[in-house]
């Protein structure tokens, strides 16, 4: 099925833009329905997600696959085929991070959510959405699309596959009107359901 929505214009992004994509997912994110609750202490949400999206962000700078919109309103995160979320270092420190930020609890409840997606992603290379977001002050500009429809310009200009969770099922039509499928659904410990998507290499 083709995309209804249009690309918008895009760059890769560069380190000096970390602080504005993080800022644009923590707000993206802190009432996604797996996510927000994954921090529980609301009032201190934004600065403990935030540090979790800035070690996802920074790692996945090692690719040039992060695009945003001119003005970093919006980010898509992609980690290319064979590529990694976190290096070997990140990853084993990820729940001392997750601990300091947001305590034991969340910690453990957070690395269980990572370890059922890892659990669920495909063994064939793919382009992997890992995070894909719009800073809330520009919600409802098409630019979450727009940035994944031009991400897929790119993606499928090489001839390869991608794959995406959808925390939110607000999302997943948005997500089946690009191409993507529906592939499975991971029901995490607080009963939350997260599908997870394809798409086929064009």
């Amino acid at each position: 099925m083709p995309s209804v929505h249009l690309p918008v214009p895009a760059r890769v992004a560069t380190p000096k833009d970390i602080d504005a994509i993080v800022d644009a997912m923590t707000t993206a994110f802190f009432q996604d329905p797996l996510w927000g609750p994954a921090f529980p202490d609301e009032p201190r949400r934004a600065m403990q997600a935030a540090a979790m999206w800035r070690l996802y962000v920074t790692s996945a700078q090692r690719y040039p696959w992060t695009l945003v919109t001119p003005g970093v309103e919006a980010a898509a995160v992609w980690i290319p085929p064979n590529g990694t979320e976190l290096t070997p270092h990140e990853e084993a420190g990820l729940e001392e991070l997750l601990t300091q930020a947001a305590g034991t609890e969340a910690a453990k409840a957070i690395l269980a959510i990572y370890a059922q997606l890892e659990a669920a992603h495909p063994t064939e290379p793919c382009f992997y959405l890992t995070l894909l977001g719009v800073h809330g002050n520009h919600r409802g500009k098409g630019l979450g699309m727009g940035l994944l429809a031009e991400s897929l310009i790119r993606i499928d200009a090489l001839g390869a596959p991608a794959y995406l969770e959808s925390s939110n099922p607000a999302n997943i039509a948005r997500y089946q009107r690009a191409g993507f499928i529906p592939r499975d659904e991971i029901t995490t410990a607080t009963g939350h359901v997260v599908t997870t998507m394809w798409r086929p290499a064009r």
